[in-house]
C-alpha cells in the first residue's frame, strides 16, 4: 500500500528517497554522482599539474602536457628504469652463481656414488639393527620407541633445518630468491597509457584574446583564448584541434568548413594531412552530451543480511 499521511511510517513502500537517505546515513552501497563543470580541468591545463600550461605541448593522442611537467616525469621513469635495470643485473648474476654452485654440487655427488658403487659393503651387525624399521602403532609407547633407537618427533636428526617456519619470513616456503624480470625500458603516457617520447611531444601555440583589459592576470580571465582564424573563443564547450606544422589552435567547426575542404593551413598555406590535425582532448563541461565518463562512483562496503 501507499502512504497516505505524511508521518505515516506503516507504508510496505520503500521509496527511492528513503533509499538514498538511508544509504546516506550508513554508508553502505555503491555512491555515484555527475562531476560538474568545476570538478575537472580545462582545456588550457596541463594533464598532470592541472594548472595552465606556459609552456604547451601534446601528444600524438590529444593531451594537453606543461613541458617542464611531462620532462620531469619522463626523466623521473627513466631514472627508475636504470634503478630496476641494476636490480635486474644483480639478481641475473644471482641466479647464475647458483646455478653454477648447483650444477657443481650435482656433478661432485656424481663422482662420489660413481666412487663408492666400487667399495666393497661391509654391513655389521649394529648397522642391521639401526636400519631396522619400528613398527609404530597407537599401542606402540614413546619410551617404547625412544629404546629401539627411534624417536616419532618430526624435529629430530637434522629435520629442524628442513622444515618451514611460518613465523620467520626468511624460512616461509615461499620465500626465496627474487627471479630475475628485465624491466620494460618503453616509457608510457600517464593519461592515455600509450608508448611516450619526447620526439612526438608538439609544441603549442594559443592564440591570445586582444580585449584590452590589462587590469587582470592571464590566469584570472575565464575567456583567455581564441581561434587564430575564426577568433571564436576556445572553452571546454568547444571542439578544438591543434595544426601539427604550426601548433595553432582551432575550433573543429574551422576545420571540418574551412581546412578539410582544401586540406590547406588558412595561415601559413600549407599542405596538410591527416595525421596533421590533433583533436584536443578536453577535460568536460558537466553536460551530458560532452563527454562520457563524467560519471564518479564510489564503492563502499555493502551490508548484506
Amino acid at each position: 500500500m501507499t502512504r497516505h499521511a505524511r508521518n505515516c511510517t506503516a507504508g510496505a513502500v520503500y521509496t527511492y528517497n528513503e533509499k538514498r537517505r538511508d544509504a546516506a546515513e550508513s554508508g553502505y552501497g555503491t555512491k555515484a554522482q555527475r562531476l560538474g563543470k568545476d570538478s575537472v580541468k580545462s582545456f588550457d591545463c596541463c594533464s598532470l599539474t592541472l594548472q595552465p600550461c606556459r609552456n604547451p605541448v601534446i601528444t600524438k593522442e590529444g593531451y594537453l602536457f606543461d613541458k617542464e611537467a611531462i620532462l620531469q616525469y619522463i626523466i623521473t621513469k627513466k631514472n627508475e628504469y636504470s634503478r630496476k635495470l641494476k636490480e635486474f643485473e644483480r639478481l641475473r648474476r644471482l641466479e647464475e652463481t647458483e646455478n653454477a654452485q648447483e650444477l657443481n654440487l650435482k656433478q661432485q655427488k656424481c663422482i662420489e656414488k660413481f666412487v663408492n658403487a666400487g667399495k666393497p659393503v661391509n654391513e655389521s651387525a649394529s648397522d642391521k639393527k639401526s636400519a631396522d624399521v619400528i613398527a609404530i602403532t597407537p599401542s606402540t609407547s614413546a619410551a617404547a620407541v625412544a629404546a629401539a633407537g627411534g624417536s616419532i618427533s618430526n624435529m629430530t636428526n637434522g629435520n629442524e633445518k628442513k622444515l618451514p617456519s611460518f613465523w620467520v619470513p626468511s624460512e616461509c616456503p615461499n620465500a626465496g630468491a627474487a627471479k630475475a624480470k628485465k624491466p620494460d625500458s618503453t616509457i608510457y603516457c600517464p593519461v592515455s597509457e600509450k608508448p611516450l617520447k619526447v620526439k612526438d611531444l608538439i609544441n603549442v601555440k594559443f592564440t591570445l584574446i586582444k580585449d584590452g583589459d590589462n587590469s587582470r592576470s592571464l590566469i584570472a580571465k575565464e575567456a583567455r583564448y581564441m581561434c587564430p582564424v575564426t577568433h571564436d573563443v576556445l572553452s571546454n564547450a568547444v571542439p578544438c584541434a591543434v595544426l601539427r606544422p604550426t601548433g595553432d589552435v582551432v575550433t573543429m567547426e574551422c576545420v571540418e568548413k574551412l581546412i578539410k575542404k582544401d586540406m590547406i593551413h588558412p595561415l601559413t598555406n600549407q599542405k596538410l594531412s591527416e595525421k596533421d590535425i590533433i583533436p584536443l582532448q578536453r577535460g568536460g563541461t558537466g553536460y551530458a552530451m560532452t563527454n562520457d565518463n563524467l560519471n564518479a562512483k564510489e564503492k563502499r562496503p555493502m551490508l548484506q543480511v
